[in-house]
């Protein structure tokens, strides 16, 4: 009996053993496990923090792509750099660089208008299209264009009316002169600051503007109070609005009580 007695002793202390052994083993995997999921949910945080850094990553590289994307579209055009439209230049740089370096430019706008005998006049506007690369599918002059080096205003103004209105050169060439006024502000591609030359045309009545270059979505013949409300509304850009209002105001089309501050736009900038 003894030595049967030993044996279970041993059998029991090895079967102990190897509970022990397997509690052990047991709580190691346990540890381990847990660790293994805290590892997996700080590197679940990690990804997702990552993910968030690369998705904000690619848009700002996307928005930084849109506006270099501005600054080389277009425009095999070249500008003077000087500080009055008669001044000598003092360098030349591509149109579509000027804003990004915010050097002074010079642009000529017209109003078209069309007057009645038994009603109130009205405005052509246009719809610049989407595809351009200031301002895209916002309404504006009728014509409006930047002076490029070497044109004079009157050139400019004459053909831009034929490539964005289809007016002949008799036509453009009955284009009065109105205000003079200066835009200086801060934009996503750099800083517009620009002298503006305010035309006025009266159109026949039958005149129907054609777009020739692309850059007009369309046109359209708005009364004088539906031009008003699309300036209060932001609709026009800001170049269209202070060409308009000055027509309008010269015109009496509009009061002054309306516009008040405007006076500044005709007092030019210190650069």
């Amino acid at each position: 009996m003894s030595g049967f007695s030993i044996r279970l002793t041993h059998r029991i202390m090895a079967i102990g053993a190897v509970g022990l052994i397997g509690v052990l083993a047991f709580g190691a995997i346990y540890q381990i496990g847990s660790l293994s999921q805290d590892a997996s949910r700080s590197a679940a945080r990690s990804a997702r923090e990552i993910s968030d850094l690369s998705k904000q990553l690619s848009i700002e590289m996307l928005e930084a792509r849109r506006h270099e994307k501005n600054f080389q579209q277009r425009r095999n055009e070249t500008y003077a750099i000087r500080n009055a439209f008669d001044a000598p230049p003092l360098a030349y740089i591509e149109r579509a660089a000027s804003r990004f370096f915010g050097t002074m430019t010079y642009a000529a706008h017209l109003n078209g208008i069309v007057e009645y005998e038994d009603r109130a006049p009205q405005v052509w506007i246009a719809r610049r299209s989407h595809t351009k690369a200031t301002d895209p599918g916002m309404l504006d002059n009728i014509v409006a264009g930047g002076i490029g080096w070497g044109m004079g205003i009157e050139a400019t103004l004459a053909k831009e009316c034929w490539e964005e209105a289809g007016m002949s050169a008799d036509l453009a060439a009955r284009a009065t002169r109105g205000g003079t006024f200066h835009v200086l502000q801060s934009l996503p591609e750099g800083t517009q600051a620009e002298q503006i030359f305010v035309f006025d045309v009266t159109l026949p009545a039958d005149f129907s503007p054609r777009n020739q270059d692309g850059e007009v979505g369309e046109h359209r013949l708005a009364r004088i109070d539906e031009v008003a409300r699309w300036i209060e509304e932001g609709a026009l850009t800001v170049d269209a609005s202070l060409a308009t209002l000055d027509c309008l105001l010269r015109r009496r089309w509009i009061d002054e009580e309306a516009c008040q501050g405007i006076a500044a736009i005709y007092t030019p900038p210190a650069l």
